[in-house]
């Protein structure tokens, strides 16, 4: 219970402190032939290792491209893509993603999805894992006030990969470490299990 007002009132506050100038679509699309490679013309990635960004809130996407230019997000591939861009680009590359439909994946392991969804939904109180729809929302939409994304679709190799740096700290852009505290309690067949039933969620 404690936590669910921690995420609520930690939600709340980054509403207020998120705003950011609103991107141009259009001017991103233009923007966007850079990304085309890896995460596909439209924002949906055809290689598991690059993740979909199709429907992802505009604020998470800008907030990722500022952390990969001042590397408190590190990846030699993306440190090279945003190196030129101005907080006018990031804006307009968010919000051209943002405004493409989502992507609709599926389980790689459709026997992991089971497992998944109960903790995606319920968590494992004995090793203090909350709920991810606590912060992502019950149908993985996330809560682009507090930025935090969009799940749903999401390719599982990718989820996993993520789940596990944020494990072993070598991804720490997460505010107030809070997906280091949730992932540093989860085992691989979880994390596995959850990435599989985020990627088949519409």
């Amino acid at each position: 219970m404690k936590f669910k007002l921690l995420i609520a009132a930690f939600g709340l506050l980054m509403g207020a402190n998120s705003a950011m100038a609103a991107g141009d679509a259009a001017a991103g699309e233009g923007k966007s032939a850079m990304c085309a490679g890896c995460h596909g013309a439209d924002g949906k990635s055809v290689a598991n290792m690059f993740p979909n960004l199709a429907g992802q809130h505009a604020s998470y996407i800008a907030k990722q491209l500022a952390d990969f230019k001042s590397n408190k997000r590190t990846d030699a591939t993306m440190a090279g893509m945003v190196a030129a861009l101005t907080e006018e680009d990031m804006a307009d590359l968010a919000a051209f993603f943002a405004s493409k439909p989502a992507a609709e994946g599926k389980a790689d392991d459709e026997a992991k999805v089971g497992l998944g969804q109960e903790m995606f939904r319920g968590g494992n109180s004995s090793t203090h894992v909350p709920a991810c729809s606590g912060c992502h929302g019950p149908t993985g939409k996330g809560n682009p006030a507090a930025r935090f994304p969009s799940l749903a679709g999401q390719h599982a190799a990718y989820t996993i990969k993520q789940l596990k740096a944020f494990r072993d700290g070598s991804r720490a852009n997460d505010p107030n470490t809070m997906m280091r505290k949730v992932a540093e309690h989860m085992s691989d067949r979880e994390i596995e299990a959850v990435a599989n039933y985020i990627a088949g969620m519409k």
